[in-house]
């Protein structure tokens, strides 16, 4: 049987993106009044407050001892909560880009695992690095991740090659520098270091998940 030139979107990349959008619709139709009356107006703040990661409440879960799921279960909802539509968009285009290129190569449950897991990798080394009191909230943490798996399949493909594998790491350069400069120009945001601890978990979560990346990291192991 004959297959087409190009490997349809993987499934579970969509199903993220179609949960990211619905949410989104909501909240900017509330915002706009067209749906939920004049409380609507209030859904996004609320939702960030009762979904997104707060650095507060982060330790004094941790000082307390006490780990209430209404609060660990932030560390999975806030990639589902925006601070705009155009915040959800970009976002999500990434999500598609660099889904589909992981999804291609990595099982299905291996891209959920890379994306959740640098979402979740991420808010704690945001949380525990920073000790910041405020929120952070959206999908950037986990799309990093996808970068992270991005590069750890670029870096092999590239050690196969004979070629230089810190050419794996140009997109990740590229984007730091990009935050760099926004920070300069618009004040910088606590959240770039959720950004690049959901990259460094993504990137190390692949040698894990990846096609044989278990057995190939115990061999590697074996043999130092």
């Amino acid at each position: 049987m004959q297959t087409g030139p190009v490997n349809p979107m993987p499934p579970v990349v969509v199903g993220l993106f179609l949960v990211m959008l619905g949410i989104e619709a909501a909240l900017s139709l509330g915002n706009m009044g067209y749906i939920g009356g004049p409380g609507a107006v209030g859904w996004r703040a609320g939702a960030v407050q009762t979904y997104g990661i707060n650095g507060a409440i982060v330790d004094w879960m941790l000082a307390q001892g006490v780990f209430p799921a209404e609060h660990m279960m932030r560390f999975v909802t806030y990639l589902f909560v925006h601070g705009s539509f155009t915040h959800m968009i970009v976002a999500g285009v990434l999500l598609l880009a660099l889904g589909k290129f992981v999804g291609d190569v990595f099982a299905w449950w291996a891209v959920l695992g890379v994306f959740f897991g640098s979402g979740i990798g991420g808010a704690v080394v945001w949380a525990l690095v920073l000790g910041d009191p405020g929120y952070i909230f959206g999908a950037f943490p986990g799309v990093y991740g996808l970068i992270g798996a991005f590069s750890f399949i670029l870096w092999l493909r590239l050690g196969q090659a004979g070629e230089n594998r810190a050419r794996a790491f140009v997109l990740i350069g590229f984007l730091i520098g990009i935050q760099l400069i926004f920070g300069l120009l618009f004040g910088a945001r606590s959240d770039w270091v959720a950004d690049l601890g959901g990259f460094a978990c993504g990137f190390l979560l692949s040698f894990v998940v990846s096609p044989g990346g278990w057995q190939s990291l115990r061999a590697r192991l074996r043999h130092r």
